[in-house]
């Protein structure tokens, strides 16, 4: 385990952590919650759109850009949440059909890849050989991965401290491409299905801002949006694991320290919560990916208290803090490649 300390992989608590977020009724469904959490997203959604048809001021229209890509991921937050089945329907299909109107007609990404991918994430999380979210080209988040790189990836990896956040402008043409390859390879359930779905989002979004805006205004507009909803995306998701320790193939960790200590919390605040969608508890939605986004404020305490009794480290920061750790790790992996003179073509 690289970056961390050392562990009890014989000692596995966590069903005696389960029973007690149980009996504290935390994993009791939320129907109604998630009906005000869908009003009001949908409502936020709806007044974009009212706004894009009533304005023709373009510096109105740029900043209604950048409020759509926060409902963008306010909405990504949603099918997040859907995808782990906090929606709690009583039937599968429901879940899959409300993934599907979410992620491949809201927001124009494949509902089963996203799944896929965030599920081998949550079973390896900050594996260097499994975890898909450390297996990202321009990136290396330990020095073996930096001295990997090559050409292009090899000077980005070279910077990376001082290039994540202009990268992260792309996040969502990323998500795109790799949708379109998900179901170009037929890898999802109903490929047809998402692709059609996808289809018509697109239809949608470029049918309705090229109709009421002038084609540059509207090239600007989707630069905006898709741009600052990647980089929103990055924001909320990079603190989640981002510096902290990486598991490697031999690590023997049982389920709850490698949940726990590969995770970080973002200090609790009304804003904070609505703004990362639950996701600044990271620890207790890695323990429990089921459990409803209002309960996890509450589980917080429970689980904390459960690991400093149990000698876990719980790592809990601002989110300024968070972003200076991993701005010092990333610089830090890419130190032997600035100190080597010169990148590799």
């Amino acid at each position: 385990m690289r970056n961390g300390s050392g562990t009890q992989p014989g000692i596995n608590h966590y069903a005696a952590l389960k029973r007690l977020v149980k009996q504290g009724g935390l994993m009791e469904p939320q129907p109604a919650y998630y009906v005000g959490k869908v009003a009001l997203t949908f409502g936020l959604l709806a007044s974009s759109v009212a706004l894009l048809l009533i304005s023709d001021n373009l510096w109105i229209q740029l900043l209604n850009a950048a409020y759509l890509a926060f409902v963008f991921v306010q909405i990504s937050l949603l099918a997040h949440d859907c995808g782990h089945r906090q929606f709690s329907f009583s039937a599968s299909w429901k879940d899959d059909f409300s993934a599907l109107i979410l992620g491949n007609l809201l927001l124009g990404i494949s509902r089963q890849w996203w799944i896929d991918k965030h599920n081998e994430h949550h079973g390896n999380p900050n594996h260097l050989d499994l975890d898909p979210d450390v297996d990202i080209p321009l990136l290396a988040f330990d020095e073996e991965q930096a001295l990997d790189k090559r050409g292009f990836a090899r000077f980005v990896a070279k910077y990376q401290a001082v290039l994540i956040f202009p990268l992260a402008l792309l996040q969502a043409l990323s998500m795109h491409r790799s949708s379109i390859e998900f179901l170009v390879g037929k890898k999802a359930k109903s490929p047809f299905v998402e692709a059609l779905v996808i289809g018509i989002h697109f239809a949608l979004y470029f049918g309705l801002l090229f109709s009421v805006l002038e084609p540059l205004q509207a090239v600007l507009f989707i630069a905006v949006h898709r741009g600052l909803y990647g980089l929103h995306m990055v924001a909320i998701f990079a603190p989640n694991h981002k510096a902290m320790p990486l598991l490697e193939q031999g690590d023997q960790i049982d389920f709850l320290h490698r949940q726990v200590l590969t995770s970080r919390n973002v200090l609790a605040h009304p804003i904070t919560d609505f703004c990362y969608g639950g996701l600044n508890y990271q620890i207790e939605h890695h323990l429990f990916p089921r459990l409803p986004r209002n309960k996890l404020r509450e589980a917080q305490p429970l689980i904390r208290d459960f690991c400093r009794d149990h000698s876990i480290a719980y790592h809990e920061t601002s989110v300024l803090q968070s972003y200076r750790e991993i701005l010092q790790h990333l610089h830090h992996v890419g130190a032997p490649l600035r100190k080597a003179g010169k990148t590799r073509w």
